[in-house]
């Protein structure tokens, strides 16, 4: 039998249930825990909700902010605040192109 092949909406939806401990995301990040926490505490990162033991649980969306801002400090060699200013232009964008796909959906034409 073969299966099917999860497409990347589908991908994205089963990491947005996800939870990962501060291990977990550092692997899947490619980061510290000390990188985590500097963030974190300059505010670049929001202060991740607690499990039920009082750990650090973080979710899909703090994964992508902190491959995003890693990848800028890492790329461009970008300060931790303008890594913080990218991923958040970005995040705006993705939204702003879900709205614009979900209107086109309803026969609404771009203005030119």
């Amino acid at each position: 039998m073969i299966r099917p092949t999860p497409t990347t909406q589908h991908v994205e939806a089963m990491l947005d249930d996800l939870w990962l401990d501060m291990d977990a995301l550092c692997r899947a990040a490619g980061v510290d825990a000390g990188w985590v926490r500097a963030r974190t505490a300059e505010g670049l990162l929001p202060a991740p909700p607690l499990g039920a033991r009082d750990e650090c649980r973080f979710d899909a969306t703090l994964l992508r902010r902190v491959r995003r801002m890693s990848r800028l400090e890492r790329d461009f060699d970008a300060v931790p605040e303008l890594a913080a200013l990218v991923a958040d232009m970005e995040t705006e964008i993705e939204r702003l192109r879900r709205r614009l796909e979900a209107l086109a959906g309803l026969g609404w034409d771009e203005p030119r």
